[in-house]
């Protein structure tokens, strides 16, 4: 195709009259090729993409992704939350997907409900993506839905079909049974866990660990508490806990629980770390500035996220061939002052 539009070095970029002028058609039916809308005959929508082609125009995807069949593009369906941990692993996700060239397409859902995560699905097939990301630690049921992309579950496991299903974690039965690992080394005869919510996967991959720990050294395994990820509800078992004079370690299942139980037991009359020590999870760099300094086991939220998007992409562009080998993201404990012996020691 001949231009016929002549652009000098100082010359400004293609803006979409020059597409419509180019294709013979309106700016509107511009628009609406661009914008992936019906109503526009397939003959229209082939002479705009080729024009934007040309031209260089700015959503030049579109063009590629006629001739390729694909948009370059990854959907993600996230819950809707700030919390540190999940906030954190949407950046990691975001960071690793434009790093490989694709664009990024974010859809949230406010709970694990099965219906809210269908339409989201949904939501993002209609707009063409290549591949999805579920990053929902609640899923409450098999979600009603069909994907004919390759699907990444992060730390979930899957609850729906797809074309290809991919699962990676950031490695918290390892993280639960370090943070476990390091107060027995202290010298604690045991170790009480306050949990997160019972819904949760997160919940049920940190007790495990937990667990495991306590039975490899053959230590009791006393009672669980479970909170809602909160200051508030860290705070609350902090002051059931303090009661209990035979309480000298805690493993909380999120940095935030573990602050506001440091503040329970402290504010009853129990010193962290002279009397009880505690471990949280996550590794908020702030915790890093309270008093004592929060000991933590740190998430690898970059790591996980650039393994998970690794494995999403081959699974993308090699669908006939076996996935590489995935690699174990790293445990790290940060160790600081809410940790010590046990006072009898």
């Amino acid at each position: 195709m001949t231009t016929g539009l002549e652009r000098g070095p100082g010359s400004s970029a293609p803006r979409s009259e020059d597409v419509a002028r180019l294709a013979g058609v309106s700016r509107k039916t511009v628009s609406r090729v661009l914008n992936n809308e019906p109503y526009v005959s397939e003959a229209s929508r082939r002479r705009v993409l080729a024009a934007a082609e040309e031209l260089g125009y700015r959503l030049n995807n579109a063009a590629r992704a006629l001739a390729s069949g694909r948009t370059r593009s990854i959907g993600v369906v996230a819950l809707a939350t700030a919390g540190y941990g999940t906030a954190s692993l949407l950046v990691g996700i975001e960071q690793a997907v434009r790093d490989a060239g694709y664009a990024l397409r974010v859809v949230n859902t406010p709970d694990g409900d099965p219906r809210s995560i269908a339409g989201a699905l949904e939501s993002l097939l209609d707009q063409g993506v290549d591949g999805i990301v579920v990053s929902v630690p609640i899923v409450e049921g098999e979600v009603p839905l069909g994907v004919d992309v390759p699907v990444l579950f992060v730390g979930a496991p899957p609850a729906f079909s797809a074309a290809r299903t991919l699962t990676v974690g950031v490695g918290a039965h390892e993280l639960a049974r370090a943070a476990t690992d390091h107060l027995l080394d202290l010298g604690h005869t045991t170790v009480h866990h306050l949990a997160g919510p019972r819904r949760w996967y997160a919940t049920k991959d940190r007790i495990e660990g937990w667990r495991a720990a306590l039975a490899a050294r053959g230590a009791h395994e006393p009672p669980v508490l479970n909170g809602d990820w909160s200051a508030a509800s860290g705070y609350a078992a902090g002051l059931a806990l303090a009661s209990d004079r035979s309480v000298t370690a805690v493993f909380a299942a999120g940095d935030e629980m573990a602050i506001g139980l440091i503040h329970g037991l402290r504010e009853s009359g129990r010193r962290v770390p002279e009397d009880v020590s505690v471990v949280g999870f996550d590794g908020n760099p702030v915790f890093a500035y309270v008093s004592p300094p929060l000991t933590t086991v740190r998430q690898p939220f970059e790591a996980a996220s650039s393994e998970g998007i690794r494995l999403l992409l081959h699974a993308m562009e090699k669908p006939d061939t076996e996935l590489p080998p995935a690699n174990d993201p790293p445990v790290e404990l940060v160790v600081r002052g809410s940790t010590a012996p046990p006072p009898s020691l």
